[in-house]
């Protein structure tokens, strides 16, 4: 087990992983990279999301649903972006060792909860729909 200072030193020290294993054909390093890419923009996206139902959307009948749905829709854009981070060091670590890709349930949990704020949402929506 390498410890919380040891994951730290691979996701802030460039050089670290370059310590470990050999060096894996430059194409799935780069594939790797854009899959990061590809998950910090989800991040920023649901971040981005979070900050337009704060500012724009307008005061619902059910008293903070917009503020928790903001949150809601930040956290979750944090935690992307900080589980791309992992991951990437995870399948980079692995690339260079030789061993099986990582195992991941992220993008399933990721899918079942926007599913759930999907339900949700239609939920109010209709509820507001009857108010008027």
């Amino acid at each position: 087990m390498r410890g919380v200072r040891g994951v730290m030193r691979e996701w802030f020290d460039p050089t670290a992983l370059r310590r470990i294993g050999t060096t894996p054909d430059y194409r799935f390093s780069l594939a790797n990279e854009r899959t990061f890419l590809a998950w910090i923009r989800t991040g920023l996206a649901l971040i981005a999301g979070g900050l337009a139902v704060a500012q724009f959307l307008p005061e619902l009948r059910f008293p903070y649903l917009r503020e928790a749905l903001a949150v809601v829709l930040m956290i979750y854009g944090g935690a992307v972006a900080l589980r791309a981070l992992n991951h990437w060091v995870k399948c980079e670590r692995a690339m260079r060792l030789g061993e099986d890709l990582p195992e991941s349930r992220f993008p399933a949990g990721l899918a079942i909860s926007v599913v759930l704020g999907a339900v949700l949402l239609i939920a109010v929506v209709v509820a507001e729909g009857f108010d008027r």
